[in-house]
């Protein structure tokens, strides 16, 4: 048996489908209990049955559809006409704009690959250091997870059984917080890398907003719609879906519906499907896990060794940190987050809580070795060595980790919103 699963993990690391090898070991494990398999298929039905799981192929169509656009010129005008005026303005505009776009793409590839292209020549010719270029880049791909409408959030809640609602709104702090940090160290970077800025204009700021007067109303439908409980998840995600769609070919007319939108669903579906696959294998086998007790078993061991919550979280911030170093952060919600949830529970750890810091250690695992696939999109994207690129990153990564212990230890900036 244990040969058998190291097999298995070995052939996760050299890059076997990761839903072959959830598959394998649950028919493993439900051969190992003396239990039909037909148990995975139930899983997979379970999942299916989900109120919320609508609201991902839908996010995920409507971030696409974003991204075959011009919203990310659009984006980025805006924020520079916003920002672009202060020291490290253009800095500034990196991070937050590629925060807002990954919220909607969901994922971290897309932002280096799209917004890379525009950002980083803009960048070298301001006169910014390309080390700098290439860690600010590097890193802004992965920001934005804890805002609506993150698809990492939306997995995280189907999976744990938190409320996405709670999950959305526990994230709006510590993202702001981990925004203003970075931008912090842009402004105190800007005087030593002599980076020039524009004048601050009202004219263009008015100019932005009037160009992107569509796209600003799209985060104030799906802010709206969320926290004032005008509607659920899946509703503002066909909304979102709807609203984009008509932006892109009916107002800016960037996507045409029969030359664009089939290559748009091709890539919405091949996204989606590879997620949920990975979803149902995993499920299925975590039932099976913990029908096991596995959970229990490990929740035995832990209590031997750790009698605070403080060490607890120490320790589960080291736990999580390797693991999105070795694993995407999607795969590594469906697989660890039924396992670590009892064990939270016993240390009476609020799940919300929990949730953002789990997200909060993937965020960082994105540009982490040996699996940080931030490092790998930015060096086929740059052109540069992963080891250059983890050096430019590690002064962002040392910031990161600073914020991870502040969300981590001050519960407050996570539950807010129930005092």
């Amino acid at each position: 048996m244990i040969v058998v699963i190291i097999i298995l993990v070995l052939l996760a690391l050299i890059g076997t489908p990761l839903f072959a090898v959830l598959g394998a070991g649950g028919l493993l494990a439900s051969h190992s209990a003396e239990l039909e398999p037909s148990i995975l298929i139930i899983e997979i039905y379970r999942l299916a049955s989900q109120p919320n799981l609508i609201a991902i192929p839908l996010f995920t169509f409507a971030g696409i559809t974003l991204a075959a656009g011009d919203g990310t010129k659009r984006l980025i005008k805006l924020f520079n006409a916003l920002l672009g005026w202060m020291p490290g303005g253009l800095a500034i505009v990196t991070i937050v704009s590629c925060s807002a776009f990954t919220a909607f793409t969901g994922a971290s590839g897309v932002t280096i690959i799209a917004l890379g292209a525009l950002l980083y020549p803009m960048l070298e010719h301001a006169q910014y250091r390309q080390r700098f270029c290439l860690g600010l880049l590097t890193t802004s791909g992965s920001l934005g997870l804890l805002f609506p409408p993150s698809m990492a959030i939306l997995l995280y809640g189907i999976v744990s059984g938190v409320s996405i609602d709670e999950l959305f709104l526990s994230g709006m702090i510590p993202g702001l917080l981990l925004l203003f940090m970075l931008s912090i160290f842009s402004i105190y970077s800007a005087p030593k890398l002599n980076t020039p800025t524009h004048e601050f204009s009202m004219q263009r700021i008015i100019s932005a907003i009037r160009e992107c007067i569509w796209d600003i109303l799209l985060p104030i439908l799906i802010f709206t719609g969320i926290f004032g409980g005008f509607v659920t998840i899946t509703e503002v995600a066909a909304l979102t879906a709807s609203y984009v769609l008509f932006l892109e070919t009916v107002i800016s007319k960037k996507i045409h519906l029969v030359k664009d939108l089939p290559h748009i669903l091709i890539d919405t579906t091949t996204l989606v499907g590879s997620i949920l696959i990975i979803l149902g294998m995993a499920m299925g086998l975590t039932n099976l896990l913990i029908d096991s007790q596995i959970p229990m078993r490990l929740l035995a061991v832990v209590e031997q060794h750790i009698d605070s919550q403080l060490h607890f979280l120490l320790l589960l911030n080291l736990f999580l940190l390797i693991v999105g170093a070795m694993m995407d952060i999607f795969s590594a919600i469906v697989v660890v987050v039924p396992l670590i949830i009892p064990l939270a529970m016993r240390y009476h750890i609020d799940p919300v809580h929990l949730g953002i810091i789990f997200l909060a250690n993937l965020e960082i695992g994105y540009m982490t070795p040996p699996v940080g696939i931030n490092l790998f999109i930015a060096s086929q994207r740059f052109k540069q060595p992963i080891l250059t690129l983890f050096q430019a990153t590690f002064p962002f990564l040392v910031i990161m980790l600073s914020w991870l212990l502040l969300i981590t230890y001050i519960p407050s900036l996570t539950t807010w919103w129930k005092s």
